[in-house]
């Protein structure tokens, strides 16, 4: 897992580097721009000869990237227009250092036309129109915005809304090129996951404001990522988003004080390759997972939460139905799945008598997973009560069961033996946002806003690990950790995939159980592989297409990828 850092936080590093470790800052600049220059030059096929740049820079240290970026370009033969917005001796630092620099070289390229090649040229704007006459006829490949960058605090005044709202994926000149944000989507504040748009009641102008941020390909971070970087809506402004090591000491990431993190594919991979199967595997040592869902009119979640743990390298799986349900069930899951009939309502809902039943199974399983399609009933209720008091191994409430218990208090592990500690066996809570809103026992959207806070604040108060889905899944625990899972696509919003990933966590909870994985780790890395199968998903029958299915037959993919 990777930390999340605010601006204010980002530059205290930065200070942090050169005081302590006597890393010049202008060094930190070069390795910046050379990170984005890789990355341009990757994305144009390997090299930038003769490629057209315009460069739009801001006269803070985010222009002064821009700035020695197109110094390293103009070194591998490319053709740069630099547009710095403001004056080249009202700049500071290690920003005036690189735009005196370009202006020096540009200076010697006085002669040259676009048609030759390689060029530097530096034009100081004074606004909107200027910055369109100097432009017009360039015939640019790639557009690189460095107007703003972390210390944005809004709003962009009309003459520079202008020019941000040409950084539309499409270039100046109205043709496509690559576009290229540094740090930052320009119009973009970094420690906020919101767009700025509340300017009037009038729909149409709000929206219109919310155009007044650039809209890049890519967008190039440097050493940790951002809040706007990763959440919505602000983190949809980039179609991808990368981050760069500039040469910043990891032990004063190490020392930020964030709770905020982002998961890594190292994380999954590491939970892969930890439950691997060895020379010795069985299905005794992979662990037991105990799936409780399904009802007469649900029964397909049920057979999609089993048959995904079974997916994950569980050793077992039993899902518990009601009687009614059973034969349904049992016919659609995999034949390694066990399917056990239970007491149900007279609705066809699992009823409170099927606890005494599966006594035997909550006892020796390792992994309990509650609530897909398990239908809302009175006597379900005080079921899934009944499990969640008394449980004895790490336990997931999803779906109808998250319902139930809504909204959340007094089901707490104050049954629990008194030698254990309370978190000895955690609670998984698996919500939507419409089910977090009914656990908060509110139906005010604005409870929920900030998404980070609500989860952190959740976990914190009830105890819990909080996976919140949506756009960008959070999970949260305890101590205040949030996580950001950065995998996953809108394909994965249609029926079924919830009970994908709570099948997906079932499973590999009960693996962690067998082999001392913490819990909390691997709902983070599981969150992660789900979302992974979701890409994969996409690419392979687009979002339109792709069902909950197909989501977990792209397991195999992703395992491979990670088993590497």
């Amino acid at each position: 897992m990777q930390k999340v850092l605010t601006a204010e936080q980002m530059r205290e590093v930065d200070r942090l580097t050169t005081e302590r470790y006597g890393i010049p800052s202008i060094l930190l600049m070069e390795n910046a721009a050379h990170a984005v220059a890789r990355v341009i030059t990757e994305k144009l096929g390997g090299s930038v000869k003769e490629k057209s740049i315009l460069l739009l820079c801001g006269p803070g240290n985010n222009g002064g990237d821009g700035a020695a970026l197109a110094r390293i370009l103009w070194e591998q033969s490319s053709l740069c227009l630099i547009c710095l917005f403001g004056r080249i001796e009202d700049t500071n630092g290690d920003a005036r250092v690189n735009f005196e620099i370009a202006k020096n070289i540009s200076s010697t390229q006085a002669g040259y036309s676009n048609g030759a090649a390689p060029y530097l040229h530096i034009h100081e704007i004074v606004d909107a129109n200027h910055f369109f006459r100097i432009t017009e006829g360039f015939k640019e490949d790639v557009c690189v915005d460095a107007l703003f960058g972390t210390g944005f605090r809004g709003p962009i005044d009309k003459e520079m809304a202008k020019v941000v709202r040409t950084l539309d994926h499409h270039a100046i000149s109205g043709r496509k090129s690559l576009i290229v944000s540094i740090d930052i989507p320009s119009g973009v504040m970094a420690d906020s996951a919101e767009l700025d748009s509340d300017i009037s009641d009038d729909l149409v102008e709000a929206q219109m404001r919310v155009r007044n941020v650039a809209h890049p390909d890519v967008t190039v971070t440097f050493t940790s990522p951002k809040i706007a970087n990763l959440l919505p809506p602000a983190s949809r402004c980039s179609e991808e988003f990368l981050i760069a090591q500039i040469g910043t000491p990891p032990r004063l990431l190490e020392e930020a004080p964030s709770t905020l993190y982002v998961t890594e594919e190292a994380d999954a991979r590491g939970l892969v390759l930890w439950t691997r199967f060895r020379s010795n595997s069985f299905k005794n040592k992979r662990g037991q997972s105990l799936i409780v869902a399904g009802s007469e009119s649900y029964s397909g979640a049920a057979v999609l939460a089993g048959n995904a743990a079974m997916r994950s390298g569980v050793g077992l799986v039993t899902i518990a139905t009601p009687k009614s349900s059973k034969d349904s069930i049992a016919s659609r899951t995999l034949p390694e799945v066990m399917v056990k009939g239970v007491s149900e309502t007279n609705g066809g809902a699992i009823s409170e008598m099927a606890f005494e039943e599966l006594q035997d199974l909550l006892e020796k399983v390792d992994s309990v997973a509650i609530g897909s399609g398990l239908s809302l009933d009175e006597g379900t209720a005080r079921f899934v009560e009944a499990v969640v008091r008394e449980r004895r191994q790490t336990t997931i409430v999803d779906a109808d069961a998250l319902t139930l218990l809504s909204p959340f208090g007094g089901i707490k592990p104050t049954h629990l033996s008194k030698e254990l500690p309370s978190d000895h066996f955690p609670l998984i809570l698996t919500p939507h946002e419409g089910e977090f809103m009914r656990l908060l026992g509110t139906d005010d959207k604005d409870a929920i806003k900030d998404r980070v806070a609500a989860v952190r604040e959740f976990a914190t108060k009830n105890n819990v690990i909080l996976v919140l889905k949506g756009e960008r899944v959070l999970i949260g625990e305890p101590r205040g950790k949030v996580v950001v899972n950065p995998t996953g696509n809108s394909g994965l919003g249609k029926a079924g995939n919830g009970d994908t990933l709570t099948g997906i966590l079932a499973g590999f909870i009960a693996q962690a159980a067998k082999m001392n994985i913490g819990v909390f780790e691997t709902v983070v890395a599981a969150v992660y592989v789900a979302g992974m199968a979701g890409d994969v998903a996409e690419k392979k029958y687009g979002k339109r297409v792709m069902t909950a299915s197909d989501v977990r037959e792209c397991l195999t993919d992703v395992f491979q990828v990670l088993s590497k």
